[in-house]
């Protein structure tokens, strides 16, 4: 005996009654249901709406040719055969494909014998698409974890490369890492769309140098950097800001730096061109040898977002100029 199945009607209820009742529920759930008999004649359909019906009375609906030989086929073979088919089919929409499950089952008689076939559609587009949505999202986050991993490796290595030891590593590696975190915090609470220069800036010399509004002077264009950029800008913006802390502008009490933005026209669309800046001490330059951090400056970086770069160390000023095209970022 199978649940869904009425076993009796309360003395007060009727036929008429769970009729109308059932009619409510069919068009709240959006469920069209369709009876017709061997020769395939409709007998009944109730909540029928397109595609299974038009405004035209001599149409049998307005599905695609294909479509409707494949349901044709498949009432045939339930008829013939008592047993039931289940299908999903897609219909050319103004806006889009319109998609749906269609049920198909044999109404037997008393003696077993299949009276007629009972076809009940619904449509799934919304569930559809927001699968379709999901799917797309997930070869998104795949793809830009694999990025990810791969700069988290060029970074470990180059590091390595580049360290006296374990424990001067662990430190470097930890603080790049943390940068990483804090550009891809940007990019997720922008639902990966990316971040917004400024912010990032900020957020990279406010790990280090303490309240961004005194150590940091941001001043021009304010573009949205795709993800890829934010985390590579944000890299650079963390190697100069340490290198800052440690040596330069923001190892005194009253220091800071100085960021301009522009967006310059050139033969490829815009350019953006960002300067770091700071005024140095006679002995802020002495460490003249290569590090990973000049090294991430001028050639990871750049390369990363197919752009320039260059850095000039002065006698008493810093200067870093990094030049991205315009597929790194969009203005706002």
């Amino acid at each position: 005996m199978q649940s869904d199945e009425v076993i009796a009607l309360h003395p007060a209820e009727n036929g008429m009654q769970l009729g109308r009742a059932l009619l409510h529920a069919l068009h709240n759930a959006g469920i069209s249901v369709l009876y017709q008999d061997r020769e395939m004649r409709t007998v009944w359909a109730r909540n029928m709406r397109a595609p299974w019906v038009s405004d035209t009375a001599d149409s049998n609906g307005i599905l695609p040719a294909a479509q409707a030989d494949r349901i044709g086929a498949a009432k045939r073979d339930v008829i013939a055969s008592g047993n039931p088919q289940h299908l999903e089919i897609s219909v050319p929409a103004e806006d889009g494909i319109r998609w749906f499950q269609v049920w198909i089952d044999a109404d037997h008689g008393d003696g077993g014998t299949v009276q007629g076939v009972v076809t009940t559609m619904v449509e799934t587009t919304e569930q559809k698409r927001r699968e379709q949505t999901l799917t797309t999202l997930l070869r998104e986050v795949s793809h830009r974890s694999k990025n990810l991993l791969a700069i988290i490796q060029s970074i470990a290595t180059q590091t390595g490369r580049y360290s006296d030891g374990i424990g001067d590593f662990l430190t470097r590696f930890r603080g790049r890492l943390q940068s990483l975190a804090s550009s891809q915090d940007l990019v997720t609470s922008s639902n990966w769309r990316g971040a917004a220069l400024r912010e990032l800036v900020s957020g990279q010399v406010g790990r280090y140098g303490g309240d961004p509004v005194r150590s940091l002077r941001f001043q021009g264009a304010n573009p949205y950097l795709n993800p890829n950029a934010a985390l590579h800008i944000g890299l650079a913006m963390h190697e100069l800001a340490v290198n800052s802390v440690s040596y330069g502008a923001l190892s005194r009490p009253n220091g800071f730096v100085e960021v301009t933005a522009s967006l310059t026209p050139d033969d490829t669309g815009t350019s953006l061109s960002l300067t770091w800046a700071e005024t140095i001490g006679a002995n802020d330059n002495q460490r003249s040898e290569k590090r990973f951090g000049s090294v991430a400056l001028e050639r990871v970086v750049p390369a990363s977002l197919n752009g320039t770069a260059t850095l000039e160390i002065a006698a008493d000023r810093l200067e870093y100029r990094l030049v991205v095209p315009h597929g790194n970022f969009e203005t706002e």
